[in-house]
């Protein structure tokens, strides 16, 4: 495959760049704000998890001891991780129907069963409601990364790119920090029924969003095929190889997202907790560990796109998983036995950077496929992912029960990283190419 060298000097005389119009600059905001209410809601579990779990289980006769927390807590990230597996079905309703009224579907599905587990009484109602929210959460990545692809100029599509992804680590960052100011006053059921509000809010804001051409042109193709065809597609030659290669270095991210920095904020609790910290002072600790990771994470995704425009997709993609390997092993297997916050906030920056591996896809995988299938792709690679994750968090989760501690088994997901940085040599490297149509 040739790829196109973007630093060729052109041969004729540059031009001023055009100005975005009213319709792109809806689109990239509403996008952005969508996704980070996503960073917002899908933070909020991991947030809280200790204290839902020490409310929850007793009520179901179990201890909650810091082993079951970690056990039971496991089996809940792989849950959500199933529910988003499920949001797979947004691609093919985008690709059907459009991408505003499936992003604006998904927000509103992620809003309102984050708030309903506010109220939850148990810990499987509790459960049920997180699996809920799944699905929507997991639509709004590929709704808004597809939109935001196929409406941006080509020459600021890498760009704004990455700047879209860094929304949802805004949304994190923005979160931690009421965690950090109320978490106390507004405890766990407070913090998930405040995730209905600014859901809802975007969900409005979505109406001012522009459908993109390159989709409305072929809307008499749509009609003459079935709904399932562009996940026929996406699973035959000659886009079946990347879609598996894609598949699998998806998961590769998330269970390092999962397993590393989602469990910042319980490793945090329980560090405080052998110093001796009381409450407040525990729920701040947490708060700032995980705005530290997201801050660092906005920085990478910032950086993602002149990374990728350098060295290439799968160069940039490598380089997070290298971070990645240095973070955790740093943070779990060196900082955590040696129950010292001061290092562990040493290699949590280094988590946050390896974190922006995800905005490598935002700009990766619209450039591999054309208009009729891009959202069934992107939302099929980055959802059944999730699945395939999930079994490796049931395994973390077995380790955490096992061996009473975070430790090994968050350490030993640096070795999915590993593998990750010899499978990224196998997907097509896109650098220079517009987006097919």
């Amino acid at each position: 495959m040739t790829i196109n060298d973007p630093t060729t000097t052109p041969t004729t005389a540059p031009t001023a760049p055009e100005k975005l119009t009213k319709g792109q600059r809806h689109a990239f905001w509403g996008s952005f704000g969508g996704w980070a209410m996503d960073g917002f809601n899908w933070t909020i579990f991991g947030l809280v998890l200790a204290p839902t779990m020490t409310t929850l289980l007793p009520r179901a006769g179990i201890e909650a001891t810091p082993e079951n927390i970690g056990w039971y807590g496991q089996i809940s990230a792989a849950l959500f991780l199933l529910g988003w597996g499920c949001s797979a079905i947004w691609g093919p309703i985008a690709d059907r129907f459009g991408r505003k009224p499936a992003m604006m579907a998904s927000i509103l599905m992620y809003a309102v069963f984050t708030a309903l587990a506010g109220i939850a009484s148990s810990l499987w109602e509790w459960n049920a409601y997180r699996f809920l929210a799944a699905v929507g959460v997991g639509g709004e990545w590929a709704m808004a990364g597809t939109l935001l692809a196929e409406v941006m100029p080509e020459r600021v599509r890498e760009r704004f790119g990455g700047l879209m992804h860094s929304a949802a680590y805004f949304g994190v960052l923005a979160v931690s920090a009421v965690y950090l100011l109320a978490g106390s006053a507004l405890g766990w059921r407070g913090m998930f029924l405040l995730g209905g509000i600014p859901a809802l809010a975007v969900f409005l804001i979505r109406r001012t969003t522009p459908e993109p051409e390159r989709w409305a042109d072929n809307a008499d193709a749509r009609l003459q095929r079935s709904f399932w065809q562009p996940v026929v597609e996406v699973l035959t030659p000659p886009y079946r190889a990347r879609t598996i290669g894609n598949l699998l270095l998806l998961v590769v991210c998330v269970i390092g997202l999962w397993a590393g920095s989602t469990y910042v904020p319980t490793a945090m609790n329980n560090l405080s907790a052998d110093a001796g910290y009381g409450h407040t002072t525990t729920v701040r600790l947490a708060g700032v560990s995980s705005m530290t990771v997201a801050a660092f994470t906005i920085l990478g995704c910032f950086a993602v796109p002149r990374v990728a425009g350098r060295i290439g997709r799968r160069g940039a993609l490598a380089t997070a998983f290298g971070l990645m390997i240095i973070g955790t092993v740093g943070a779990y297997g060196i900082a955590y036995p040696l129950h010292s916050i001061p290092l562990t906030f040493v290699f949590l920056p280094v988590l946050g950077l390896g974190g922006a591996s995800f905005a490598v896809f935002t700009i990766w995988l619209p450039e591999q496929y054309p208009t009729r299938m891009r959202a069934t792709a992107f939302a099929l690679t980055t959802t059944f992912s999730r699945w395939v994750a999930a079994a490796g968090t049931f395994l973390i989760g077995y380790g955490i029960h096992a061996t009473g501690s975070l430790a090994l088994p968050l350490s030993l997901t640096a070795l999915v990283f590993v593998l990750g940085m010899g499978l990224v040599r196998l997907a097509p490297e896109t650098r220079g190419q517009k987006l097919p149509t």
